[in-house]
C-alpha cells in the first residue's frame, strides 16, 4: 500500500505544484496590487454595493472592497474557492478509473494488494495533496500580506482556509465516488459538478426562496464574505458535508471492490 501511495505521490506532484503556483499565485498577485488600488477603492466601494443582487451574492453589500479583508474576500476568496475545487476535483475524477482507462488495472491488481489498500493508499494522496495545496496557498497570501503591512485578521484567515479545506475535501470525495464508477477519467463531469455548486450558491444567496437551501452545497459553509464578517458558523451545512463526505467515499470503497476491472 506504501508504494501505491508514494507512487501516487510522485505522479501527481507535478500537478499540485502547478495547481498551487496558479492558485496561490494569483491570489498574491491580487494582494499585492491591492496597495495600488487603495486610493480608488472608496469609490469602487460604494458603486458596488450599490449593485443590489450582484453585491448580495459576492458579498459586497457586507464587506467593504475598500478593506484589506473585503477586498481578500471578494477577489481572492473567489479565485481560491474556484481554483482549489477545480483541483480537487481533477484530482479525485480519474485516480480510480486511469487504470482501467490506461489499461494498467490488470498489473495494479496483480500486486499482493487488496482493492481496499489501493483505495486507501489512492484516497490517502488525494488528502495530502490537498493539505499541501492549502498550505502552499496560505504561505503564498501570508507572504503577500506581510508584504503590503497591511492589517488582516489572521484567526478570520485562518478558518477560511481550513474550511476552503473542507470544502476541497467534500468535492474530492463526490468525485472519488465517480471514480470508483467509471471506466475513464471523467474531467468534464469532475469541472460540471464544482461549476454547479458555485452556480446554485451564488443564485441562492440572490433568490430569497433558495436561501434556507444553500447548506446542500459545500460553497455555503466555505464562503469568504461570511466568515470574515463573523457570520454564525452553518452547522447544518457542515454536517451535511460531513455526511455527503462519508457516503461518497463509503459508496467508492464498495463500488470499486464489486465491479469487474478491465486489464
Amino acid at each position: 500500500m506504501k508504494s501505491i501511495f508514494l507512487r501516487e505521490m510522485q505522479l501527481n506532484l507535478k500537478q499540485l505544484l502547478i495547481w498551487s503556483i496558479a492558485v496561490g499565485g494569483m491570489g498574491f498577485f491580487c494582494i499585492i496590487v491591492y496597495q495600488s488600488m487603495q486610493a480608488d477603492m472608496k469609490e469602487m466601494a460604494d458603486a458596488f454595493s450599490d449593485m443590489g443582487a450582484f453585491s448580495d451574492a459576492f458579498g459586497m453589500s457586507t464587506l467593504s472592497i475598500a478593506t484589506l479583508k473585503g477586498y481578500f474576500s471578494t477577489e481572492v476568496g473567489t479565485v481560491h474557492g474556484l481554483g482549489g475545487a477545480m483541483f480537487a476535483a481533477i484530482l479525485a475524477i480519474g485516480i480510480l478509473s486511469k487504470e482501467e482507462e490506461r489499461h494498467t488495472g490488470e498489473f495494479l491488481l496483480s500486486l499482493p494488494v487488496t482493492r481496499t489498500k489501493v483505495i486507501t493508499a489512492k484516497g490517502f494522496c488525494i488528502a495530502v495533496m490537498l493539505v499541501l495545496f492549502t498550505v502552499i496557498c496560505s504561505a503564498l497570501y501570508v507572504i503577500g500580506f506581510v508584504i503590503l503591512g497591511g492589517d488582516m485578521p489572521m484567526d478570520d484567515f485562518a478558518v477560511f482556509m481550513c474550511r476552503q479545506l473542507l470544502m476541497n475535501m467534500e468535492v474530492a470525495a463526490i468525485c472519488f465516488f465517480i471514480s470508483a464508477l467509471s471506466t475513464k477519467i471523467n474531467i468534464g463531469a469532475g469541472l460540471g459538478i464544482i461549476m454547479l455548486f458555485y452556480v446554485y450558491d451564488i443564485i441562492g444567496r440572490v433568490v430569497p426562496d433558495l436561501k434556507d437551501y444553500l447548506f446542500i452545497g459545500p460553497y455555503s459553509y466555505a464562503n469568504a464574505s461570511e466568515i470574515f464578517t463573523g457570520a454564525k458558523t452553518p452547522v447544518t451545512a457542515l454536517v451535511v458535508g460531513g455526511v455527503v463526505f462519508v457516503l461518497a467515499v463509503a459508496g467508492a470503497y464498495v463500488c470499486y471492490n464489486k465491479r469487474d476491472l478491465v486489464g
